[in-house]
This record gives C-alpha cells, sequence and structure tokens, in this order.
C-alpha cells in the first residue's frame, strides 16, 4: 500500500469513533468497526491494514463522490466488494441503492469525531 492510501487511512481511523489504539498480539494497533457489518477491523499505526480492512467511498467516485473524509469510512473487503459489485453502478437509477448510501452516510456522520481527539 502506497504512503498516500496509509496516510488517508490513518486520517479516516482518526475521524471514526468506533477506532481506538489497544495491543493485539504484541503490538500496538488501531481497533475499528467496518461501517457497513460491525465487523473487527485490525489498522497498524502505520495505517496498514492487519485485517481486510479497504477503503470505502460511501457515495461512488463514478457517481460524484469524492475523496472528503466525510464520504470515506473503512469496511472490510467483503461488504466493500459487495457493494461495489451490487450497487454503484445502478446508484442513480435504484432508490433502494440511494437509501443504502444515505444510511452509510448517516452511519459515518454517527461515527464522526474530531481529528484531535483520536
Amino acid at each position: 500500500m502506497s504512503a498516500t492510501k496509509r496516510r488517508r487511512v490513518l486520517d479516516i481511523v482518526a475521524t471514526d469513533a468506533t477506532f481506538e489504539r489497544t495491543e493485539s498480539r504484541g503490538r500496538e494497533v488501531w481497533l475499528g468497526k467496518c461501517l457497513h457489518c460491525n465487523a473487527h477491523l485490525l489498522i497498524s499505526l502505520e495505517g496498514e491494514p492487519i485485517s481486510r480492512a479497504t477503503i470505502e467511498h460511501i457515495v461512488p467516485r463514478v457517481h460524484g463522490g469524492t475523496d472528503a473524509l466525510e464520504n470515506l469510512g473503512l469496511a472490510c473487503a467483503r461488504c466493500n466488494q459487495g457493494k461495489g459489485s451490487r450497487h454503484d453502478r445502478h446508484y442513480h437509477r435504484d432508490a433502494r441503492v440511494r437509501e443504502l448510501v444515505d444510511r452509510l452516510l448517516e452511519r459515518r456522520r454517527e461515527r464522526w469525531r474530531d481529528p484531535e481527539d483520536a
């Protein structure tokens, strides 16, 4: 993973209240939850996913979503790939997909913390 992506992961961790520093297998890590299913996600202090964590663009980039932290979350690979393959291409045509995106954006807002508080 590139240094830019690791920095982005750490920025997301800093703004997601589910992530806390803890010890796992003898080393300090960030432990948080998947934006979709609440599965545990482990991230190294350097921003490298230890579990299968991926960056989730809540509003897909192909539909105008940005790299703003408010539009980004961390999701397990299974959930993120499932959303991408089943939902992202139907975003404008399917009200259920827009409802899913709205729920994820709301969940992201509920989990938001100021980076200084991390």
